[in-house]
């Protein structure tokens, strides 16, 4: 039945070629809410939070040292009495160099772990559908490896913030994303002090460098990951937000004095009062008198519970399965899901499975590199890939992990990923992988399996034409069948 094909491939990640067709393809996928393992076996290499920001806090200590060092030289190179200095020697300090690098493979290094990880659960899983929404929620609350303390945090983002809860509430998911060290330092909350506040305070007595607010975190929050563009916030709500948000932190990243005056321990989230900006603010017309931590926390509650997050949401979802052009009629039932079960994201993602929408029988999305790279690999019963070469395959063909280009993630439409050049590097991957595969796979057999009745003759003759097996199943993997789900 064509409804099964969509199932696995628009809903899920592509068949593997052990896996029985499901009978009842809207069961099928409804069961899966009940056998997701947010913590399955292909997690258990990962390092845990506390290595990671340990390994970060190391860096970011080595980092300061130099620094320190590199001023020192240059005062020292100062010829009395003249001005110009002498040129320092660039060696001077290779104790404090060799540290810095020996902590940057480190951290690159739990990227490169966690990255294949990723890549070995979705080979693996038999729950293809949430998987499917970890990615989406994951994309959802983009940060991106090019911030070099965010390389060893966001696949733990990932695992951390959105696996747990993509069956649960939105509004739980929001709160443990927002708390996560990876938000927290991509959007440099962590340099963000309340100019009123205890520190702030002691900052302008001393005369020192007034650091104040930073508004990336508060403003996100806002356009990109609850209400959307354009939705009735202005610049003041984003400012107000933003002291709210003051005194979020992470503890364990600093060595120095200001460990003691955050407390906690290394890389759990932290409130730390002494950052805090006091006082009342207003958020979109309401108020909030809360203290310290419930004050953000009650502002964020509110933001998932408001019909605007509903809709985008909606939105973002009928797109990712339903087209490029999200069906209005699906995101107004989305939405009034969304809004009549607080939130409950199970009975969304019910509703976007009961739709009519999702089911029509033409392709209506152009798989993105990740999604094509996963049921390619799936399609030939490959469970493991070396994290070195799954971070490179996704690097080559346009979609690093991890590394959108900005905190709205990456785009979720074709125009971004049909391009001549990218089908050129799919093409060149998809003989990579035939040329592993060999001649055990027979490619014909497989194009049946795989895609039933929306098989075209087209691609059925193209495959029988082939000079070789794996010329052949390179064709299947880059057939118009096979790109588009």
């Amino acid at each position: 039945m064509l409804s099964t094909t969509i199932a696995l491939n628009r809903f899920g990640l592509g068949r593997r070629p052990g896996d029985q067709p499901p009978g009842d393809p809207k069961r099928w996928l409804l069961q899966q809410f009940d056998r997701f393992q947010p913590r399955p076996q292909a997690l258990a290499q990962v390092p845990s939070r506390t290595e990671v920001v340990a390994q970060l806090a190391d860096y970011l200590a080595a980092q300061q040292m130099a620094g320190r060092a590199k001023r020192q030289l240059q005062r020292a190179s100062m010829p009395i009495g003249g001005t110009q200095p002498r040129q320092p020697d660039k060696d001077a300090d290779p104790q404090a160099d060799s540290t810095r690098r020996y902590f940057r493979k480190s951290i690159r290094d739990d990227y490169l772990v966690m990255n294949g990880a990723r890549l070995d659960c979705a080979l693996t899983t038999d729950t293809p559908f949430v998987e499917r929404l970890v990615n989406f929620w994951a994309n959802h609350f983009a940060v991106s490896v090019d911030k070099l303390p965010v390389i060893g945090l966001a696949g733990l983002l990932e695992f951390e913030a959105i696996r747990p809860h993509v069956l649960g509430r939105f509004s739980d998911m929001l709160l443990a994303v927002e708390q996560h060290p990876a938000m927290l330092l991509y959007l440099d909350q962590v340099q963000s002090i309340g100019p009123d506040s205890i520190v702030g305070e002691r900052i302008a007595m001393r005369g020192g460098k007034q650091r104040g607010l930073n508004e990336n975190l508060g403003r996100e929050i806002m356009e990109l990951h609850t209400l959307g563009v354009r939705t009735g916030y202005t610049q003041k709500d984003v400012t107000e937000f933003a002291r709210a948000l003051t005194g979020w932190t992470v503890s364990g990243l600093d060595r120095g004095p200001a460990a003691r005056l955050i407390g906690g321990d290394p890389g759990q989230f932290q409130f730390a009062e002494v950052l805090h900006e006091p006082g009342e603010r207003t958020i979109i017309g309401k108020k909030y008198a809360q203290d310290g931590e419930a004050q953000a926390r009650a502002i964020l509650l509110d933001l998932a519970a408001s019909p605007a997050t509903a809709k985008h949401l909606s939105t973002k979802l009928a797109r990712h399965f339903a087209g490029d052009d999200p069906p209005p009629a699906l995101v107004d039932r989305l939405s009034k899901a969304y809004l009549a079960s607080g939130g409950d994201l199970p009975t969304v993602y019910r509703t976007l499975i009961e739709s009519p929408e999702p089911w029509a029988e033409r392709p209506l999305k152009f798989k993105n590199p990740w999604n094509w790279t996963v049921s390619a690999l799936r399609a030939v019963g490959t469970e493991h890939v070396e994290p070195l070469m799954a971070t490179n395959v996704l690097r080559q063909l346009g979609q690093p992990t991890w590394q959108p280009g900005s905190p709205a993630g990456w785009d979720d439409i074709a125009a971004s990923w049909a391009g001549p050049d990218a089908l050129v590097r799919r093409v060149e991957v998809a003989q990579r992988i035939a040329d592993k595969a060999g001649s055990t796979i027979d490619a014909r057999a497989l194009a049946e399996k795989l895609f039933a009745q929306s098989l075209t003759d087209l691609t059925r003759t193209a495959i029988a034409r082939a000079e070789s097996p794996a010329e052949g199943l390179a064709l299947l993997l880059v057939s118009p069948e096979f790109v588009r789900r």
